[in-house]
C-alpha cells in the first residue's frame, strides 16, 4: 500500500486537473507533449497515461482529475483509482499539495489497495502499485482510517455463514480488549427479561440474539454513545423476502460494521470521550419460535410494539439498545443503522440520510461529509407523521399502513426511544457499491465513518 523506503527509486506521479493541462504540457519536453496528445490525454478524472524512458520503461505517469480548480482540491477518490491502473512498484506524487490535499490522496491509495480475498485460493494479479507518503500528509491518521475501514469493509464482505451473530460479539469484543475497554454480552434469560424487543426478533436463530455492551475511556469525559444495528443476515422473518431481496442482506449488519470502525478510529486516536458502543447482534430466521406479524412485544423502554411487519426489524433491536443508551443521558448519540429500503429509494446507494435532534450537529456533520468526500443527506423527523405508527392494540406499530416517507417514519419509530440524550444523530445508510467504481468496488462500503470522526475531534478533540 505505501513505500517507506527508497523514495529516490519511486517514479513520479503527477496530478493534472483539466484545467491545469496546459500548464502541465508546457513545463513537459515536445516528445512527452507529442505523447501525451497521442494518447489523447485530457486530464479527465481517472485517466492514466504512463510516460515511457528511451529503453521502453515506464519512467512515470500521469492521472488526470477532471475539472477541478487546481490539484490541492482533490478528495480522496481521485487517488483511489490509480492503484489498479499503474504498473506495479513504488510511486511519488511529483506534484506539490497542500497538508489536507496531501492526506486525501493517501487515503484515497489506501481504498484503491483494499483486496477482500478471503475466499479465493489464489491471490488476483500481481501486487498493487505502492505510495511514498506524500510530503505534508498526515500519515497516523490515513493508517489509522484505512485500517478502520478495511476491517469494516471485511465485517460487511463476510457471507452471514462465517458472521453469524456470536462471531459479529466476539469480533466486536476483541476490539474493545485491544484497546482496553472493558465489555460484556448480555444473552440468554437476561437478554429476554431486560431486552424483549432484540430477544424476540432473534430468537429464531441457530445462534441467539446478543447485546454487545463496551465502554473506554474516562468516566469524567463527555459520554459519547454508539448504537449499530448488527441484524447478520435478514430473511424478513416470516413476512419473507423474495430471493433478489435477500442477496446482499449479510451487509445487514453494516450499521455495527460502521459503529466499530468509527470506535477504532476513537480509541486508537485517544479522543478525550467517554466512549459506549452498543451491538444488538441478530439474525432475523425463521422457525417454529420466530415472532410473528400481530405479535405485540414489550420494549426495555416500557412502550409495547404491535409487530406490523416482520421485515421491520432493524427498527426493534435499535430500539432496546438506544433506551439503554439514552438512559444514561449521553453527550452524544448516534445510531448507524442500513435501516430503510425507503431511504436508498429516496437517495440512492452513495448518499445516507441523517436525522437528528439538533440541526446545528446535523450541519456540522454534512459539513465534514462535504470536506472529505463522505456525504450525507439531511431528512427531516417530521411529526405531521407521527400518528402513521398508531395501533388500535398497542402503545404503536413497528411500520406505517401508508407506503409514503418509510424513512422518515423509521426515523420516528426510533425517536420514541431517545428522550434524555442531550444530542442524538440516526443515520440510515447503505453500506454497499452496487456499481464498480474506481477504487469502490462492487462490495461493502463503510459510510458516514469519516464524516463522523471529524465532527467528533472538531467538538471533543
Amino acid at each position: 500500500m505505501f513505500e517507506e523506503h527508497d523514495s529516490a527509486a519511486a517514479r513520479p506521479l503527477w496530478l493534472v486537473a483539466e484545467g491545469d493541462l496546459d500548464g502541465f504540457l508546457a513545463t513537459q519536453d515536445d516528445a512527452t507533449r507529442a505523447w501525451l496528445g497521442a494518447l489523447r490525454f485530457r486530464g479527465e478524472r481517472h485517466q492514466v497515461a504512463c510516460l515511457a524512458a528511451g529503453d521502453g520503461a515506464v519512467r512515470g505517469a500521469v492521472l488526470g482529475l477532471g475539472p477541478l480548480a487546481s490539484p490541492a482540491a482533490l478528495e480522496s477518490w481521485h487517488l483511489a483509482g490509480a492503484v489498479e491502473r499503474l504498473p506495479g512498484g513504488a510511486w511519488q506524487i511529483a506534484t506539490p499539495l497542500p497538508a489536507e490535499a496531501a492526506t486525501a490522496a493517501a487515503l484515497g491509495w489506501a481504498h484503491g489497495s483494499y483486496r477482500f480475498e478471503r475466499y479465493r485460493s489464489q491471490p488476483r494479479g500481481a501486487a498493487p502499485a505502492a505510495l511514498v507518503p506524500p510530503q505534508l500528509a498526515d500519515m497516523t491518521y490515513v493508517r489509522r482510517m484505512a485500517a478502520a475501514l478495511a476491517m469494516a469493509r471485511d465485517l460487511i464482505n463476510t457471507p452471514a455463514a462465517d458472521l453469524p451473530p456470536d462471531r459479529l460479539a466476539d469480533e466486536a469484543l476483541a476490539l474493545a480488549a485491544h484497546h482496553g475497554a472493558t465489555g460484556h454480552c448480555v444473552v440468554g434469560d437476561a437478554l429476554r427479561e431486560g431486552f424483549p424487543a432484540i430477544h424476540a426478533v432473534g430468537q429464531a436463530a441457530a445462534s441467539g440474539p446478543r447485546l454487545v455492551d463496551f465502554s473506554w475511556g474516562d468516566a469524567a469525559a463527555p459520554k459519547v454513545t454508539l448504537v449499530g444495528k448488527g441484524v447478520c443476515f435478514d430473511t424478513g422473518g416470516l413476512d419473507i423476502k423474495p430471493p433478489a431481496g435477500m442477496l446482499l442482506m449479510k451487509k445487514d449488519m453494516g450499521g455495527a460494521a460502521c459503529v466499530l470502525a468509527l470506535a477504532r478510529m476513537i480509541m486508537d486516536s485517544a479522543l478525550p470521550v467517554r466512549l459506549r458502543v452498543l451491538i444488538p447482534a441478530v439474525e432475523n430466521a425463521i422457525s417454529g419460535n420466530a415472532y410473528r406479524p400481530g405479535d405485540v412485544l414489550r420494549t426495555r423502554a416500557g412502550l409495547t410494539v404491535e409487530v406490523g411487519n416482520t421485515d421491520a426489524e432493524g427498527r426493534l433491536v435499535l430500539a432496546d439498545a438506544l433506551a439503554l443508551a439514552d438512559a444514561e443521558r449521553p453527550d452524544l448519540l448516534v445510531d448507524l443503522a442500513t435501516l430503510t429500503g425507503a431511504a436508498r429509494i429516496a437517495l440512492g446507494p452513495e448518499l445516507p440520510a441523517v436525522f437528528g435532534s439538533r440541526e446545528a450537529t446535523v450541519e456540522a456533520l454534512l459539513r465534514h461529509g462535504r470536506r472529505l468526500a463522505d456525504p450525507l443527506w439531511p431528512l427531516p423527523l417530521w411529526t405531521g407523521y407521527d400518528d402513521e405508527l398508531s395501533s388500535k392494540v398497542a402503545d404503536l406499530n413497528n411500520v406505517s399502513g401508508s407506503t409514503f416517507a418509510g424513512s422518515i417514519i423509521g426515523g420516528l419509530f426510533l425517536r420514541r426511544f431517545v428522550n434524555e440524550a442531550r444530542d442524538w444523530l440516526h443515520v440510515d445508510l447503505y453500506g454497499w457499491n452496487p456499481k464498480d467504481r474506481p477504487g469502490r468496488p462492487v462490495g461493502a462500503e463503510p459510510q458516514a465513518v469519516r464524516a463522523l470522526y471529524a465532527l467528533l475531534v472538531e467538538r471533543y478533540g
